[in-house]
């Protein structure tokens, strides 16, 4: 069973984390993950840094521009990455745009993440008829799960649509915008929230875009499975070392 799954099925609310592979430092990348994991994460979203993030932030779209700068490539993350699953044993995704990953090959990469035990993919400019034509066969084949977002303007006929093509969970953006942290969510957010989880999905949801601190975890997993964390991450590790990573995960669950 895909780890992803597995993790889905523990009776809690999920925490997933998102940070820049090759950020703040180059070879920083399996020290987050394993700090991560033992602070109590539920799943990691490694982003896999390119040039031209259209869905996020100043805040990521800096941290890729800094991995890109510090050395990182497709190529050496799979290097960093080859050893992880003797220390890690939480699901593992990345996060990334098609460009580098189509450049690298879709099939290679899809068998490289395989190889060294990535349970998904999370692909925002992948359109989902190309996926389904092109590339669904390519992933199932190496068990990853792609995982689809939806947003507050997506329309019923789709969210049901990739529900119906969706394994693990659906990614949730919490607003029509791009990444980035807020302290709380609005009435608008809310009632969007409450609107998905009564459409009552084969997959859970897990929220993501504007997750900062405790309250708009609580707020995001009110009525979805779980919420992740990326900006607000991203800007803690360039001010603070990757050993006190525990203390931001204790300020949020």
């Amino acid at each position: 069973m895909n780890r992803i799954t597995q993790k889905l099925q523990e009776d809690k609310k999920i925490l997933s984390l998102y940070f820049t592979a090759g950020y703040p430092h180059l070879d920083d990348t399996v020290r987050i993950i394993e700090t991560l994991e033992k602070s109590g994460v539920d799943m990691i979203e490694i982003g896999l840094p390119f040039s031209d993030p259209l869905a996020d932030g100043p805040t990521i779209q800096a941290s890729s521009t800094q991995a890109l700068e510090n050395g990182m490539t497709t190529h050496y993350l799979f290097d960093q990455l080859k050893d992880i699953r003797k220390t890690v044993r939480i699901p593992l995704l990345i996060m990334g745009y098609f460009n580098p990953i189509m450049q690298y090959g879709v099939e290679n990469f899809c068998r490289k993440c395989s190889e060294i035990g990535i349970d998904g993919l999370i692909i925002p400019d992948l359109p989902i008829a190309v996926y389904e034509k092109d590339y669904r066969a390519i992933f199932e084949q190496n068990g990853l799960f792609n995982i689809f977002l939806i947003t507050p303007q997506t329309s019923t006929e789709r969210i049901q649509h990739i529900d119906t093509i969706s394994n693990g969970f659906i990614y949730m953006v919490s607003s029509a915008s791009v990444t980035g942290t807020q302290n709380t969510f609005g009435p608008i957010q809310q009632d969007y929230f409450e609107k998905i989880a009564k459409m009552k999905l084969k997959n859970p949801q897990i929220v993501g875009f504007g997750i900062s601190n405790r309250a708009t975890f609580l707020q995001a997993t009110q009525d979805q499975k779980g919420a992740i964390i990326g900006s607000a991450f991203v800007n803690y590790l360039k001010k603070n070392p990757i050993e006190s990573i525990p203390e931001f995960i204790k300020n949020i669950v």
